[in-house]
């Protein structure tokens, strides 16, 4: 088995916890602590299910299946589903939800407080467009940008959540009150939920690749050492996303009695690294988490202008560049409340896809990689993911979205789709192969 320094290793979990840790990973913890109370462990438990178990496992399951991009895996369903389902991942977690996000959660913590609310709106459009100005000339050549911002912006970043966490526990704002409507008897559901919002699961499965590159560039080409040294990187990031999200959600849940339920969770973090550190402290904290939204929108643009570019080959790498950050930063504008708002109802949906893909791609050799089994499990999983997703929308499936609440165990708690799922699988197996009459494009295989 081919070996690499265990730095190297390290230095690989370094760069994908970089890219990991963007917009949503501080503000979804803090906002969640505050709303689960002294319930905040059990949020916090099902938090770092979806919100750390499920990246990991994304991130191997590309190791694991030996595809060489995602498009070759999800293809193990169906060319039209593998085109389609990887192109509404790369928007979600590009241009309509992650990449503006990026930019929002920027100016919520390193702009906002310093800002009068009346010229809030125009700070917002400068800043947006200057962020995703930086965002487009580092995105042209991002490999070295990248790499020296998050060398130097981790191990900071680290170090400043570190020393706000154990300032938290050692002298507490204040005890955890009690939970908020949904929280009180459905924590740990609820968390489970909120994970979603950091869609890093989504991410892990674009991200794969590029821990998979990055480790046979030290010279590992043998699959069963990718994926020990994968898993060993993967571990490592999930191990301090672990740390931060628990103490993030305790910051947050101990900050109630002392500035009461705030809007978001970049309030919070202000608040309270102020009340913590002065006016320097918030300063600071909003420079780093500038420097981690930054890395991660220039990781975002990079990977979904070369998919887009590969699937469009008669636009550049470059156009699609400017595209996607001339998008971002518009939708940027609609604020941070909005941009969570309107991602709900499509993490609810693509998320348990993504959670059934991951799981199967570990057990395809069990099951001898029949189509039937991908698509008869995935496709009962999508029509519960749907209904559930649009029930708080105008187009909610309100016949279908009673009978399951009714009749469908684990429905009221989000995972509705679970045991269809499984009974999707036991239906693929009994059903015959199909014919493979159709042909895999280029697109998938290369």
């Amino acid at each position: 088995m081919q070996r690499i320094p265990f730095s190297n290793t390290l230095t690989i979990g370094f760069m994908l916890f970089a890219l990991f840790f963007g917009a949503g990973n501080l503000v979804f913890p803090a906002m969640m602590g505050q709303n689960a109370g002294d319930q905040y462990w059990q949020a916090n438990l099902g938090f770092l299910i979806t919100g750390v178990g499920l990246p990991l496992l994304g991130t191997l399951a590309l190791g694991f299946s030996g595809s060489k991009n995602l498009l070759a895996l999800i293809n193990r369903v169906h060319p039209w589903f593998a085109f389609g389902f990887t192109t509404l991942l790369y928007l979600t977690i590009g241009p309509l939800f992650a990449m503006p996000r990026t930019g929002s959660v920027s100016y919520e913590i390193a702009v906002k407080p310093y800002i009068e609310a009346e010229h809030g709106p125009l700070a917002m459009a400068v800043f947006t467009v200057l962020f995703f100005g930086v965002t487009l000339l580092l995105s042209i050549n991002p490999a070295k940008t990248v790499n020296i911002i998050g060398k130097i912006l981790t191990p900071i970043l680290i170090a400043c959540i570190s020393l706000l966490a154990i300032t938290s526990f050692v002298a507490p704002l204040g005890e955890p009150q009690k939970p908020e409507s949904g929280y009180a008897s459905q924590a740990f559901f609820k968390g489970f939920q909120e994970g979603y919002l950091t869609m890093d699961a989504l991410a892990a499965l674009v991200f794969g690749i590029i821990v998979i590159n990055a480790i046979q560039a030290k010279g590992v080409y043998e699959r069963k050492s990718i994926l020990k040294v994968c898993f060993q990187a993967s571990l490592i990031a999930a191990a301090m996303l672990a740390v931060i999200y628990t103490s993030l959600t305790y910051i947050g849940a101990s900050s109630v009695s002392t500035f009461g339920i705030l809007a978001n969770g970049g309030e919070v973090l202000n608040l309270v690294t102020s009340q913590y550190f002065g006016t320097f402290g918030g300063f600071v904290l909003g420079i780093i988490v500038l420097l981690a939204c930054l890395t991660t929108s220039i990781g975002l643009t990079t990977a979904c202008s070369s998919y887009f570019q590969k699937i469009i080959p008669g636009i550049s790498y470059r156009s699609f560049c400017v595209v996607l950050s001339v998008i971002s930063a518009l939708l940027a504008n609609i604020g941070l409340e909005q941009l969570i708002h309107f991602s709900v109802p499509v993490l609810t949906i693509l998320y348990p896809l993504a959670i059934v893909l991951i799981l199967l791609t570990f057990f395809h050799d069990l099951f001898k990689g029949k189509r039937t089994v991908y698509g008869v499990s995935l496709l009962l999983t999508f029509l519960v993911s749907l209904v559930d997703g649009l029930k708080d929308t105008p187009l909610n499936i309100e016949l279908l979205h009673d009978w399951f609440t009714q009749y469908l165990p684990l429905y009221s708690f989000g995972l509705g789709w679970l045991i269809p799922a499984c009974v999707g699988l036991l239906i693929g197996l009994l059903l015959p192969e199909r014919q493979k009459g159709h042909q895999s494009s280029r697109l998938l295989e290369d």
